[in-house]
């Protein structure tokens, strides 16, 4: 059996990111069969058992996941020239506040939150920014398969062959698309839900199918639905919700 990186094995069983397993690993917060590694670049047989400590344990507690209803005109990460990031968005007076909120706007909740997937500058809806390298694995990790559900506005005709070349048997960058769901909604929007995120895929899709997009919104990401949040709004991912 072959040692592998103790950090890449910590990120791929979903205990942190990567990046995070090795603050770890420095701070000497992590634990390979009851034995503390402080060294970076130690490996270990995948058999053997990881353990955090407490420090560890309550730091990642405290990391917060927000959902934000990104309108248009905002991008998901890095700024582009004349466009703004969506995190800009995340401050207290667009916080969404449930009846008994579980956690209060903090400037510290800003530091390092970053996007868990893409959403178009020209899409809106639900946009996950995370603290949290376990929750960004699970939703853009190489093996994440958790759907992803988009309304979508659309100018043209499509007939019941298009509509099966739609849910099976298109192709982008030379690469077969996974089995979608799409149906329609009402008689000018489809309801899309997919199983991965390529750029753009759904404008594109439509495009082989002789559909213009005039509209698109995600409002659903596994069981996390966009549900009441208006556009610009957002809120804490609340404590026993999962993905």
């Amino acid at each position: 059996m072959e040692k592998i990186r103790l950090s890449k094995l910590m990120s791929e069983q979903g205990l942190c990111s990567r990046r995070e397993a090795d603050r770890y690993i420095e701070l000497g917060w992590v634990f390979v069969d009851g034995v503390r590694i402080s060294e970076l670049g130690t490996k270990i047989y995948p058999t053997q058992k990881i353990t955090l400590n407490k420090a560890a344990q309550v730091q990642q507690t405290g990391l917060v996941t927000i959902l934000l209803n990104k309108p248009v005109g905002y991008v998901s990460g890095q700024p582009e020239p004349g466009y703004q990031p969506a995190v800009v968005l995340i401050k207290p007076e667009n916080q969404f506040i449930p009846k008994q909120p579980a956690k209060r706007f903090q400037p510290a909740h800003l530091k390092n939150l970053a996007p868990a997937g893409r959403l178009d500058i020209d899409s809106q809806g639900l946009l996950v920014l995370t603290q949290d390298g376990r929750i960004a694995k699970q939703l853009i990790g190489e093996n994440s398969s958790i759907e992803k559900e988009y309304l979508v506005r659309v100018d043209g005709g499509l007939p019941p062959a298009k509509l099966a070349l739609l849910n099976h048997g298109l192709s982008l960058d030379g690469q077969t698309l996974k089995p979608a769901q799409v149906s329609w909604q009402n008689q000018n929007q489809l309801r899309f839900i997919l199983h991965e995120g390529k750029k753009r895929q759904i404008r594109r899709m439509c495009e082989l199918v002789n559909l213009k997009v005039t509209g698109l919104k995600r409002v659903r990401i596994g069981k996390v639905k966009l549900g009441n949040l208006t556009e610009g709004q957002w809120r804490y991912l609340e404590d026993g919700e999962k993905f």
